[in-house]
């Protein structure tokens, strides 16, 4: 009977896509998961599971916490270059309003629980998808076109990821990226070395100055994420990262020039800032769907890029349902229905948050602060509920 199972491939073996995987896979589906890297890496960054996402993975049957453990920093907030605190919220107080607190994972870990949850051989690495066309037009069952043959699907998932072939060869006319006008470096620090900075392993924080931030994440393993951003020219590499880091961040507060003395510039990551410059009209064609940044890229201003994927991900395995059953075409059009205009709503802003965190002007600056610093904590909650507390399956 295996074999006259529907088939489902998926193209990018990232967060969105290997949960669509698993979701499908316990509904009865035969996945494929085609995958450009050569195998699992250690390298990456980390990702803060907001509870919506936390609860899109309940309905997977997923618990994140085997990722990498269940520790939760005591307190989330915003700080200036000076130290002074902005806003300041305890991870108690989060709990009791969302019903549990956030989770901030390394992503490799992440992949690797998802992946594991899998069937070997699932995941077929050095493998990347070209083209997806119909070979049965009275069926509409596509071929996928993949670097290691051609795959007969009842379904495609283009989880591809930011820059995704597959949204462009489908929308060709989309304006595609537009770029934020920041850059971001992105590295994780090992356990030992979050000892050496007081309050790392307590806080969760993000400073900003005039058009730079810095970030610390405890991670649920003990390590800590750190990453920092700048107004910059697009394509900017400095020659020397660590001297860069050092530069713009080495005169903030404690722990932050701690923290730098201990980044090996080996593994920061920098990458420019990008979102869509437009929603797309529909996340589906025929059999085809993208999911995650292929559907919906946004800046990470708002930590949601990874947890938007997560929901795409429950949203969809929810609409297909069994794969003996579900007619794919409604099902996907039910899911675009369900998650364009959400998904773009936070895109849009995650892309005005960013616009107020990357002023330069003094003035515009210490306007920005102030009115950060007056805002009532309810009215800042109140702004996020329908974001963290805004998942639903249709």
């Amino acid at each position: 009977m295996s074999g006259l199972r529907r088939h489902v491939v998926v193209a990018g073996a990232g967060i969105g896509g290997l949960t669509a995987a698993l979701a499908l896979h316990r509904r009865g589906w035969r996945i494929t998961v085609c995958e450009r890297a050569s195998g699992p890496t250690a390298v990456g960054a980390g990702i803060v599971l907001a509870p919506n996402a936390l609860r899109a993975f309940d309905t997977v049957g997923f618990d994140a916490t085997r990722a990498g453990g269940r520790t939760v920093p005591a307190a989330m907030g915003l700080r200036r270059s000076d130290g002074r605190w902005l806003t300041r919220a305890d991870t108690t107080a989060l709990t009791a309003r969302y019903g549990r607190p956030p989770l901030a994972l390394h992503r490799s870990a992440l992949a690797d629980a998802l992946a594991a949850a899998l069937p070997e051989g699932t995941i077929r690495y050095s493998t990347t998808v070209s083209e997806v066309t119909s070979v049965d037009h009275a069926t509409g069952r596509p071929v996928v076109r993949t670097s290691a043959g051609d795959l007969e699907a009842d379904l495609v998932l283009a989880a591809d990821g930011i820059h995704s072939a597959l949204r462009r060869r489908h929308f060709p006319d989309h304006p595609g990226l537009h770029y934020s006008g920041e850059t971001a470096w992105r590295t994780v620090l090992p356990a030992s070395a979050a000892a050496a900075g007081a309050g790392v392993g307590v806080d969760t924080a993000e400073t900003w100055g005039r058009g730079e931030r810095f970030g610390t994440v405890p991670l649920a393993d003990g390590r800590v994420y750190v990453y920092a951003t700048a107004v910059a020219p697009e394509g900017y590499r400095p020659e020397d990262v660590h001297a860069e880091l050092l530069r713009r961040f080495g005169g903030w507060h404690d722990p932050i020039p701690a923290l730098l003395e201990r980044v090996d510039p080996a593994a920061v990551l920098q990458h420019d800032l990008h979102d869509l410059a437009s929603p797309l009209p529909r996340f589906h064609h025929g059999r085809l769907a993208w999911l995650g940044d292929a559907a919906h890229a946004m800046t990470p201003n708002l930590g949601q890029g990874g947890c938007q994927a997560v929901e795409d991900a429950a949203v969809l395995a929810h609409l297909l349902g069994a794969a003996d059953t579900v007619d794919v075409p409604a099902a996907l059009a039910a899911y675009s229905a369900a998650r364009c205009a959400r998904t773009d709503a936070i895109r849009v802003r995650a892309r005005r948050m960013g616009r107020v965190a990357a002023l330069t002007h003094p003035f515009a600056v210490a306007l920005r602060d102030l009115a950060v610093r007056a805002t009532p904590a309810f009215a800042t909650n109140r702004a996020m509920d329908g974001i963290v507390d805004g998942f639903r399956l249709p």
